[in-house]
C-alpha cells in the first residue's frame, strides 16, 4: 500500500502560521540568534527558518533588519532596567533590605544565568555598534543612579551613595559574568562581605550620619 503523500501547504494555512507570530516571536528569536551565534547570525532568513515561515511574513512588523535590531536592543533595556526599576520602587520597602535584594539578582537560578548571557552578548554587539553603545551606556548609567538613590536613602552624601552604587553593580556585573567561578556558598560569603562593607560608613562619616 502506499503512503498517503503530505498535505500542501495551503496559502490559508501559510496566513495562519504567519498572522499567529507576534512581533514578540520575531524579537525572542533574534535575541535568540544573538546569544547564541553573535550579531552576524540574526539575520531575517535565519530567523524565518527557525520559525517556520516565509521571509516575506517578517515585513508584516518590521520595516527592515535595523527595525528588528532596535527593538531586539528596546526589549532588553525595557526587560533588564526599566521594568526591574520601576518593579522594585512599586514595593516600597526598607533601602536597607532592597539593596539586599538587589544584591541577590545575580543569584536567581535559570533566569539570572539567562539574563546573563543576553548581557553579554549585548556588550559583545556594543563594541562595534555606537548605537549599541550609547544604549549600553545608558543603561549602566539608569541603574548606578537607582541603587545609589538606595545608599543615598540610607544617609550617605550624594558623592558616597554613587561610590557605593557604582561598587555594587560593578560587583553584579562580575557576578553574573563569571557565574561559574566558585561555589555556592563562596559566593554567598562574597555577598555578605560585601554588603557589611557597602553598608558601612567610612570612619569620617560616621559623625555626620549619627548628627543627620
Amino acid at each position: 500500500m502506499s503512503k498517503p503523500a503530505p498535505p500542501s501547504t495551503s496559502p490559508r494555512s501559510r496566513d495562519a502560521s504567519r498572522n499567529s507570530l507576534t512581533p514578540e516571536s520575531w524579537i525572542n528569536a533574534a535575541t535568540g540568534l544573538l546569544v547564541d551565534q553573535g550579531i552576524d547570525a540574526v539575520r531575517v532568513d535565519v530567523i524565518a527558518k527557525r520559525l517556520g515561515v516565509t521571509r516575506g511574513s517578517f515585513y508584516w512588523h518590521f520595516r527592515d533588519r535595523d527595525d528588528l535590531l532596535l527593538r531586539v536592543l528596546k526589549a532588553w533595556r525595557d526587560a533588564a532596567t526599566d521594568q526591574l526599576i520601576d518593579r522594585f520602587e512599586r514595593r516600597h520597602i526598607d533601602p536597607e533590605i532592597l539593596i539586599d535584594d538587589l544584591m541577590t539578582l545575580p543569584f536567581r537560578g535559570r533566569s539570572a544565568r539567562e539574563a546573563a548571557r543576553i548581557e553579554l552578548a549585548i556588550r559583545t554587539w556594543a563594541r562595534r555598534d555606537e548605537i549599541v553603545r550609547q544604549a549600553l551606556d545608558d543603561v549602566d548609567a539608569r541603574r548606578v543612579a537607582y541603587v545609589a538613590q538606595c545608599f543615598s536613602a540610607l544617609g550617605f552624601s550624594i558623592a558616597e551613595a554613587r561610590a557605593r552604587g557604582f561598587a555594587l553593580y560593578a560587583w553584579q556585573v562580575g557576578e553574573s559574568m563569571l557565574i561559574r567561578q566558585d561555589s555556592d556558598e563562596q559566593k554567598r560569603e562574597r555577598k555578605a562581605l560585601l554588603q557589611q562593607l557597602l553598608l558601612t560608613p567610612l570612619p569620617q562619616d560616621k559623625e555626620r550620619l549619627a548628627t543627620s
